[in-house]
């Protein structure tokens, strides 16, 4: 975490290049040690180190309000926990942070600001809420990092579709699905009525019991399809329950961006 090479000749403490003397240069710039082995003057360059910057997406939308009776929080609870520790870790570590989809949009800055400012929208509830969440389309600074949490539980075309426009971006980074442990386990049975929480679906069944192998198996399916669009995307993926302690999911999170150099 921190400074970070970009790549390039400019202002840093690492050693980049040599490059032949050019008029305009300055005397203080000669590198005379490297001169002094051939005919011409050479300027030792550094390479540009600057502070990344990282962009995290909070999924809004009302499927995120899932909380089953046992559960001690609700999805979005977790997902808006996470989403703002870890953007105080990489402020204490000198990066900037910015927040996709949210109105208006909080571009990358650092400083205690930023993060009320994050803290304020994140906490802040829209009416007009979709019951399922896709990525957003804003815009994310190309080299930079991004951390999409969400339950990924969309419609599938709409979901992977934003998933990949935001990797086309020169963007890398991380999707964290986080579910309620009853999301995986389907312990229903016997006559139930499932509704999202928006009230968009509405399902009833009389032996909900026999439902769980296929719905087990198409929640396999949609983490095997995250998963393949992480690989060829160059991003990461993981997996958390809201039963779980976040301080594992932010533990990951935190070795995830500080590799992806």
């Amino acid at each position: 975490m921190g400074l970070h090479g970009r790549k390039r000749a400019g202002p840093g403490e690492d050693f980049w290049q040599y490059r032949h003397a050019m008029p305009g240069d300055v005397l203080d710039q000669v590198d005379w040690r490297r001169s002094a082995r051939s005919d011409g003057l050479f300027i030792r360059e550094k390479e540009w180190q600057a502070a990344q910057t990282v962009a995290l997406w909070v999924d809004p939308s009302r499927a995120m309000d899932y909380r089953s009776a046992d559960a001690p929080r609700s999805k979005a609870e977790r997902a808006r926990l996470i989403a703002l520790a870890l953007a105080i870790l990489l402020n204490r570590s000198g990066e900037r942070v910015s927040l996709l989809g949210v109105d208006p949009p909080l571009p990358p800055r650092s400083g205690p600001a930023q993060l009320s400012r994050m803290a304020m929208a994140l906490t802040a509830q829209d009416d007009d809420r979709p019951d399922y969440g896709r990525p957003p389309d804003g815009p994310m600074p190309r080299g930079g990092r991004a951390v999409f949490l969400s339950d990924f539980m969309g419609a599938r075309d709409e979901l992977f579709a934003g998933l990949a426009s935001a990797a086309q971006r020169g963007v890398s980074g991380c999707f964290v699905q986080i579910l309620d442990e009853s999301e995986e386990t389907f312990p229903f049975d016997g006559r139930t009525v499932f509704r999202s929480v928006g009230g968009s679906v509405r399902f009833e069944t009389q032996r909900a019991r026999a439902l769980r192998d296929a719905y087990q198996a198409r929640l396999a399916q949609r983490r095997a399809e995250l998963q393949d669009v992480a690989r060829r995307t160059g991003w990461q993926c993981l997996f958390h329950r809201t039963s779980e302690s976040p301080r594992k999911a932010l533990l990951w999170l935190y070795m995830a961006l500080g590799g992806q150099d």
